[in-house]
């Protein structure tokens, strides 16, 4: 992981050394990130980036040229020394990364000294709202691909080569089958795919020549491109003819991709055409700005695809260009104990959920699915033998009660007083348990269009402390 300790906004740095002036930076406060609507029209959200923010902890130093740069800067010889030694000591909770979270609930969970706190909110924020939002939209994209293979395809149209790496390792943690990004795949253990551009094709004398040539070097994997000239007229005749001469020799290929024109009427012509000539197992594959609207309706069309190769509208996240996620502080601790605090706004979504919380899931016992969160404060507790009641933190009406269920609470320690404690695991084990994530929702939720939203309540006292807190400011100006 390169040098991140600069990463970071002006303002935290000024708000740093200001905790430091009035003696304030060794405070001990807590923050949550959440965020407050889900991306891509999605009724959840795929939480990715975490492993990168444990990368950026274990490796946050100051090194001499970043002191020397703030000194330039304007900052002072104190503050500069305060750096110098820095060390995060605090305490994080967060999910497991791959985990599908909901508006409003915390899920990241920092404690710790008020000068550390505040210097690893931007780099938390950039990192876990980035690959959240493409983990989520690769989601989208594999749901409407019906469970054929999806292929990232998006480095060249990313927004910088580090959109590029992580964009396409959360696209596979949100369920694509691989990457043609070659350093993501060494970086993370990830498989690489990839066969020939237009411009190969159009190297060789001919067409046929062209296709020759691709089979002769690489014969277990032919797959290929058929769109230069003339799809139906000349390539996939021409990919068809290769196709007999790799079996005579003894294998068998791997099928074309087609990259532009009528995209459903060329495939379902290809398709005939190969099947006629006895290829029927072959792939293929389709590529050209594509995203979960385009797949949605070439399915509905019947195209004969099997493969997906997504580019620019995945890693760029078309038509939802960022998460909204946001870091806030819910508490500071004086005199040991801790003291909620809340952000007040004239937009309602903005206002805050004070106090030291955690996040219990709600599973009913026969189908094993999610019914409900529920946010409460640190030292509540249920009992499962007892009939659990929640309800809608504004309309207040509707409620639900729960009999047979179980909980399982979703934040779970990533640093214990500076020691790193989460498991870490590889992209492959993140995407499988993201799958195993999505299991547990009913199909209302991972509907395309219009999904039912997920219901996420406040328990009884948390919202009794968040409604006291704002009409205490009502009444005197403060809410403490």
């Amino acid at each position: 992981m390169r040098d991140f300790a600069l990463l970071t906004d002006y303002y935290q740095l000024t708000m740093m050394n200001g905790y430091l002036k009035h003696g304030m930076h060794d405070n001990i406060v807590v923050f949550d990130y959440f965020f407050r609507k889900n991306p891509c029209g999605s009724s959840y959200t795929i939480i990715a980036g975490i492993e990168q923010v444990i990368d950026y902890i274990e490796n946050l130093r100051f090194a001499d040229d970043d002191i020397n740069y703030l000194r330039s800067l304007g900052f002072d010889e104190e503050f500069l020394e305060a750096l110098k030694d820095f060390k995060f000591t605090g305490t994080i909770y967060a999910v497991p990364e791959g985990s599908i979270m909901f508006p409003n609930e915390p899920v990241i969970r920092v404690k710790a000294r008020c000068f550390e706190a505040q210097l690893i909110e931007t780099a938390i924020l950039n990192m876990v709202n980035f690959q959240s939002l493409i983990a989520t939209k690769a989601s989208r994209i594999c749901a409407a691909a019906e469970g054929d293979n999806v292929f990232e395809f998006g480095l060249r149209r990313a927004q910088g080569p580090d959109a590029g790496i992580y964009g396409a390792r959360a696209a596979v943690i949100g369920g694509c089958s691989s990457t043609s990004n070659v350093l993501t795949g060494k970086m993370f253990d990830i498989p690489v795919v990839g066969t020939q551009s237009h411009s190969w094709v159009q190297s060789f004398d001919t067409e046929l020549e062209a296709f020759r040539a691709y089979a002769e070097i690489y014969p277990d994997n032919c797959l290929l491109l058929v769109d230069t000239y003339d799809t139906l007229g000349s390539g996939v005749p021409n990919a068809i003819k290769v196709f007999n001469e790799l079996r005579e020799k003894g294998y068998e290929p791997k099928g074309i991709r087609i990259d532009s024109g009528d995209i459903a009427y060329f495939s379902k012509e290809a398709r005939r055409m190969l099947d006629e000539a006895g290829f029927e197992n072959t792939t293929i594959v389709a590529s050209s700005d594509l995203d979960e609207e385009t797949i949605h309706s070439l399915k509905i069309q019947k195209a004969a695809i099997n493969g997906w190769g997504v580019g620019t509208n995945l890693i760029t996240s078309k038509g939802c260009p960022a998460l909204g996620g946001v870091y806030k502080l819910v508490a500071v601790e004086k005199d040991g104990k801790l003291i909620p605090k809340i952000k007040i706004s004239e937009n309602p979504e903005k206002i805050t959920n004070p106090g030291y919380k955690k996040v219990f899931r709600i599973y009913d016992l026969e189908h094993n699915k999610a019914q409900a969160d529920l946010i409460m404060l640190d030292d509540e507790t249920i009992d499962t033998s007892q009939p659990l009641t929640i309800f809608h933190p504004i309309y207040t009406w509707k409620k639900k009660t729960f009999h047979e269920y179980r909980i399982r609470e979703m934040l779970i320690p990533m640093y214990i007083d500076g020691k790193l404690v989460y498991p870490r695991k590889t992209v492959q084990e993140i995407k499988q348990y993201a799958n195993e994530e999505l299991e547990t929702l009913w199909p209302e939720y991972k509907r395309f269009d219009r999904p039912q939203l997920f219901k996420v309540d406040l328990s009884e006292k948390l919202w009794n402390l968040r409604n006291d807190m704002l009409n205490s400011y009502k009444q005197n100006g403060s809410p403490y």
